[in-house]
């Protein structure tokens, strides 16, 4: 089974203290690289998720945003030492009893403060995510499934064409030799039978794309041994495809027959378009 590197998951949360949406989505990328995206967010919260993504993902750029509306609690402090001192700088100056309103001391930087504390429901946040992350790789599976089946019918697709050069080039390299003995007799009365038999070998060396064949069977066997796996690596794939593309090309070099070359160059055109899809493939 594959899985591509887009996917999207999204989980939201109501309740009177709190509202909290998670969203996760990915793009390609040729490592894991991770962002998160939230305004008040502990440590403790934001290792879980990094500890939980890169146990369930490989590859991909994967971004996660959380919004919340948390219930908040406002805190009021006064510097008591800040206030004496300047109750006292100012009896010095003043010379007389100073009495002190709030309206005095709550411009002056430093004596008087306020902290806001947001109540993080980590239990909450946690579930949510767990639940946007289960949506994100299900999206991803699918993803990869539709990537699965475009790979297994071009697979097919160059398992025929092969099947067709490889029964047909049999046929079109023995008539070449046979033209090309029936030639060589026609020129010269007097020759050497052995010296014709060596020449017309090389010349069946030189044509023959059986090698080239068996190789191209064994690459389209283990990609599909690797679609079956539990897991796929989209790395290994893209490999194999790599191979699979150079054993077309030479392939299309060897053959002379038009209509064979032409199926060479469906099966490099099929080949490229596997790449194309395995790009998105974790």
């Amino acid at each position: 089974m594959i899985k591509s590197m887009t996917g999207f998951g999204l989980s939201e949360s109501f309740n009177k203290t709190s509202n909290i949406s998670i969203e996760i989505r990915s793009v390609n990328h040729r490592f894991l690289e991770l962002s998160i995206q939230s305004g008040n967010l502990d440590n403790e919260v934001e290792d879980f998720i990094k500890r939980a993504i890169s146990k369930s993902i490989v590859r991909g750029k994967i971004e996660v945003k959380i919004k919340s509306n948390l219930s908040s609690k406002t805190k009021y402090i006064i510097n008591k030492e800040l206030f004496k001192n300047l109750e006292k700088t100012l009896k010095e100056v003043l010379k007389n009893k100073v009495e002190l309103k709030f309206s005095d001391i709550k411009d002056v930087q430093g004596i008087f403060n306020t902290e806001k504390s947001h109540n993080i429901n980590k239990k909450l946040l946690k579930d949510n995510f767990k639940i946007a992350l289960k949506l994100f790789i299900d999206s991803r599976k699918k993803e990869g499934n539709k990537i699965e089946n475009i790979l297994l019918k071009k697979i097919k697709s160059i398992e025929i064409i092969t099947r067709n050069i490889k029964s047909s080039e049999k046929k079109t390299l023995n008539n070449k030799i046979n033209v090309y003995k029936n030639k060589i007799r026609m020129l010269i009365d007097n020759f050497d039978t052995s010296r014709l038999d060596q020449e017309v070998a090389l010349l069946a060396l030189k044509h023959d794309v059986s090698e080239e064949l068996d190789r191209i069977f064994f690459h389209t066997k283990t990609i599909k041994e690797e679609l079956l796996k539990k897991i796929s690596s989209g790395k290994k794939i893209d490999f194999v495809l790599q191979e699979l593309f150079r054993e077309s090309n030479t392939l299309s070099v060897k053959l002379d027959d038009s209509k064979l070359k032409n199926l060479a160059l469906d099966m490099k055109l099929l080949i490229e378009e596997m790449r194309e899809q395995t790009q998105n493939v974790e």
